[in-house]
């Protein structure tokens, strides 16, 4: 229960990546709260701890909620340098194009160029390192309010935030906006929490994910169906392994895969322009 105390106590607008699913490798029943990615929207400003899934439609088809997202058709490679030595991630597009889509074009934008790990957890055990937050830039905001950082899209002046998306095993089609438990989904998911998975933090609200991400220090099943894992740490885990707390992602690079990156479907000319008329 150490990381119900621990994390329990951060405020409320500090969101959280929460979990509370039962373990039985760790021997007792623990509920971790950690660092979410996002401001969390004023409809679902309630604390951490009352925070309950909003109700959705299940399983929405991946063109009703990809108009406005970029995507992943298929693999990236993404390279981040920390403490000048190189962590090589594997992105996964084909199981999560909307994460890994996300993902690699904020990597693309230099959005995590010199954002920070703000949140570091090793001890009692390991856990993740978490960071990507894009005020963590900008020196004059204050460590307590990191975690609380959106990407704004300079396109329309908003913050844009990703639906969680989980593709069970076997499944043709990702689980949107609902964690497994909620859907009522007993199959694992075809990406899980591995020892060195790249997925996007959230808080309560499932939808919140924006920019930051964590990367697992263990094997953490018990997040496999609640979290969006979209990739995979191939090299350098050694380097993850030594991040401490306020590391800075010196730079982020897309070294393979980019012509994978498909830009949302509003923003193309096509979605822009209107139908020649017929002669």
């Amino acid at each position: 229960m150490k990381y119900r105390e621990q994390f329990y106590k951060d405020e409320d607008n500090d969101m959280r990546l929460g979990f509370g699913r039962q373990c039985a490798v760790w021997l007792v029943a623990i509920a971790v709260l950690l660092s979410s990615c996002t401001s969390r929207p004023p409809e679902t400003a309630e604390t951490p701890e009352s925070a309950e899934p909003a109700e959705v439609a299940v399983e929405p088809a991946l063109d009703d909620v990809a108009a406005d997202l970029p995507r992943l058709d298929g693999q990236a490679t993404v390279e981040l340098l920390v403490n000048g030595e190189t962590i090589v991630i594997e992105v996964d597009g084909t199981q999560a194009p909307l994460t890994a889509g996300n993902f690699v074009d904020l990597v693309q934008r230099g959005v995590y160029d010199g954002t920070v790990f703000h949140r570091v957890v090793k001890t009692p055990q390991p856990f993740v390192v978490q960071g990507g937050d894009p005020q963590s830039t900008d020196p004059n905001v204050p460590a307590s309010q990191l975690g609380t950082g959106s990407f704004v899209n300079p396109e329309t002046g908003q913050p844009r935030y990703i639906p969680l998306e989980i593709l069970p095993s076997g499944a043709e089609t990702p689980v949107y906006s609902q964690t497994f438990e909620t859907a009522g989904i007993a199959e694992p998911p075809a990406l899980t929490h591995t020892r060195g998975a790249v997925a996007m933090a959230r808080s309560q609200f499932p939808d919140s994910a924006s920019a930051q991400f964590y990367i697992a220090l263990a094997d953490l099943p018990f997040l496999d169906g609640s979290y969006a894992v979209f990739g995979q740490v191939t090299e350098g885990m050694d380097v993850v392994d030594a991040i401490e707390q306020d590391d800075v992602i010196e730079s982020a690079q897309v070294v393979a895969g980019l012509d994978n990156l498909q830009p949302p479907e509003a923003a193309s000319p096509a979605a822009d322009s209107d139908p020649e008329p017929a002669e």
